[in-house]
């Protein structure tokens, strides 16, 4: 037995299993109200899709009632306590982001999908799957969690056999500007591959960014680029929204079922399959009506 997991027996709050599992007991054996709304969604400074995905960034009914779903791991007590709190008393809004068919997420997604039994008001407003397992990249007719079990779904993923919701980001007024190209391809890293230096060689002729800067970087940097080469999900997703080509090396299952499809492509071809990119039209001014639209609904659901 490991020393941690010892001294876990003796200091429970040590061994993160089970901390997960009191904080888990903790709000399911818990009265459940929908005394208010809290947004749960991987709020993080590090991300700046992740960041953006959430919808209390866009509507006053949701301002500032953002809960980080990693809250759940917190060693703090009062930390752990708090998010205890907050999912207790309030109705949920659930997303964006890839919160499905990805473990690192999974206990958080269960636990709020017992929820619902218990009078608790719970609405996935565009999640979306984010499969590890290269084998099933392109086998994810079915999420982790069962819809049914929500209030009210809309999910990123066009082939799903929920609501289709794109994440809310479209609706940032960024996305209005227009932005003077000043070169042909732009390389756009995840926080993963930008630490490798042996994948950052294949990309060494173009000019790149990450997705750990912030929104305005990002944005502008995607707008003055013809073609977007990149394994960040929103990435891609805000380059289709501003008419750009699209190539993705992709990490997980996500870039796959977009409605609007990106060339697949890897390190040793994205050069060719460059050739293949395609723009679309249309898609910002369709992907803002779908949530809005959503939203209108969610608001009736919540009574707000």
């Amino acid at each position: 037995m490991s020393l941690k997991k010892s001294l876990g027996k003796i200091f429970p709050v040590i061994d993160s299993n089970q901390r997960k599992k009191m904080i888990e007991d903790s709000i399911l054996n818990g009265k459940q109200s929908n005394n208010g709304v809290v947004n749960v969604h991987r709020y993080t400074l590090g991300n700046v899709g992740d960041l953006y995905a959430g919808p209390h960034h866009y509507f006053d009914e949701l301002k500032g009632k953002q809960v980080d779903i990693l809250g759940f791991r917190k060693i703090s007590k009062k930390k752990r306590l708090d998010w205890i709190s907050k999912i207790n008393d309030n109705a949920l809004v659930i997303g964006g982001g890839g919160l499905l068919n990805i473990r690192h997420f999974e206990r958080q997604m269960k636990l709020f999908e017992e929820l619902k039994a218990k009078g608790k008001k719970t609405v996935i407003w565009g999640a979306g799957h984010n499969q590890r397992d290269l084998s099933k990249y392109q086998n994810n007719t079915v999420y982790n969690i069962n819809p049914s079990n929500f209030g009210i779904v809309g999910t990123r993923d066009y082939s799903a056999k929920t609501e289709w919701v794109p994440c809310v980001s479209c609706l940032h007024p960024i996305f209005d500007r227009k932005f003077t190209v000043n070169k042909e391809v732009g390389v756009i890293y995840c926080n993963k591959t930008s630490k490798r230096k042996d994948l950052l060689q294949y990309f060494k002729d173009f000019p790149s960014t990450s997705n750990t800067t912030d929104l305005e970087e990002m944005v502008n940097f995607i707008g003055s680029s013809d073609t977007i080469i990149t394994d960040s999900y929103h990435a891609m997703y805000w380059g289709i929204l501003l008419n750009k080509k699209t190539v993705v090396i992709p990490t997980t299952s996500k870039f796959y079922d977009f409605k609007y499809k990106s060339v697949i492509s890897d390190y040793e071809n994205y050069r060719e399959d460059i050739k293949k990119a395609q723009r679309y039209s249309g898609v910002l001014e369709e992907c803002r009506e779908i949530n809005r639209n959503f939203a209108t609904k969610v608001f009736d659901y919540l009574n707000i």
